[in-house]
């Protein structure tokens, strides 16, 4: 027997520790990051059961009517372990409509989680959505390097490395100063589009301090005056670029491209993919040439990021 029941407080261990066995987990899921702006959404997360026994979650937010999975995340969609099969989650999604439906949820929009991220093949759920007629209504484009395979940076790309390396001074490091870093990148957001970081100074150094081990800044510095960096979110194998900034001395020497090609070559070399992040907007109709060619200059290639709408009658 299928049953739903969301979260509270009460299953804070129990969310955790079932998330650490999924084959497509990710540390965002963790109640101790989800919950860092939690006064920002109404929280509709959901344990599954069948027959009393813990078998999916799923992040979720509600607004009014529309479920969101996840609304205030990258990505959202459901996570399971190994001993998720394909006609269980056909029976999940059947029973989801009905208790979805009772609490009078018209609309759910489903962000599936990017193959990269899977530690074993989990796409059980988008069968289930074709299965259930979902119509795909964003799709963005992230840049990816595989980086089990040999790295072919443009030729371009290694001028500007070599050239960066022959600066003197020049410094790369990781580090914890967020507050420089952050000064830079919340010039650059505000000037070119008038925005500021999803993250506030003191919220990223809060995660940080949570999620030590997966939240990492590395900065480019001129005699250790930090210039530009990049924050990377590491999970299991990814490690994918939330912030990239660096300051109008960064960008003519080049700093940036030896901060990447030093995390590809050397710090990261063992892991399984770079992320570099989407380069679209407004729900992926539009494609920032400029941002893209940046990061295929390092070899980096396509991985979409997939939204799903699914009406509940």
């Amino acid at each position: 027997m299928i049953e739903f029941v969301k979260y509270t407080s009460h299953f804070y261990n129990e969310w955790n520790a079932f998330l650490n066995t999924c084959k497509n987990q990710h540390f965002i899921f963790n109640r101790d990051f989800m919950e860092y702006h939690a006064e920002r959404y109404v929280d509709f997360s959901l344990l599954i059961f069948n027959n009393n026994q813990l078998v999916a979650l799923l992040p979720a937010n509600r607004d009014g009517s529309t479920l969101y999975s996840h609304g205030w995340l990258t990505f959202g969609g459901m996570m399971y372990n190994t001993q998720m099969k394909a006609a269980l989650m056909l029976d999940i999604f059947k029973h989801l409509f009905l208790y979805l439906q009772s609490n009078g949820i018209h609309t759910f929009l489903y962000k599936a989680i990017p193959f990269i991220y899977h530690n074993k093949p989990a796409q059980e759920d988008l069968y289930a959505l074709f299965r259930n007629n979902a119509k795909l209504y964003r799709r963005d484009i992230s840049s990816t390097i595989d980086l089990k395979r040999r790295i072919k940076f443009s030729k371009r790309k290694i001028k500007s490395i070599k050239n960066a390396f022959k600066i003197e001074g020049i410094t790369i490091k990781k580090t914890n100063t967020f507050g420089l870093f952050w000064e830079i990148l919340s010039e650059i957001l505000e000037n070119k589009y008038n925005k500021q970081p999803v993250h506030s100074l003191r919220e990223i150094q809060m995660l940080e301090s949570r999620f030590p081990n997966n939240i990492k800044l590395f900065s480019v510095g001129i005699d250790d005056e930090i210039i530009g960096g990049t924050v990377i979110f590491e999970n299991k194998g990814v490690a994918h670029t939330q912030y990239i900034a660096g300051n109008e001395n960064c960008r003519k020497i080049g700093g940036l491209d030896a901060l990447f090609s030093y995390l590809l070559t050397e710090y990261y070399s063992e892991y399984n993919y770079f992320d570099f992040g989407i380069s679209t907007e407004r729900d992926g109709l539009y494609l920032n040439e400029g941002l893209i060619n940046f990061k295929e200059r390092f070899d980096a290639h396509a991985v979409v990021h997939d939204f799903y709408r699914l009406g509940i009658v």
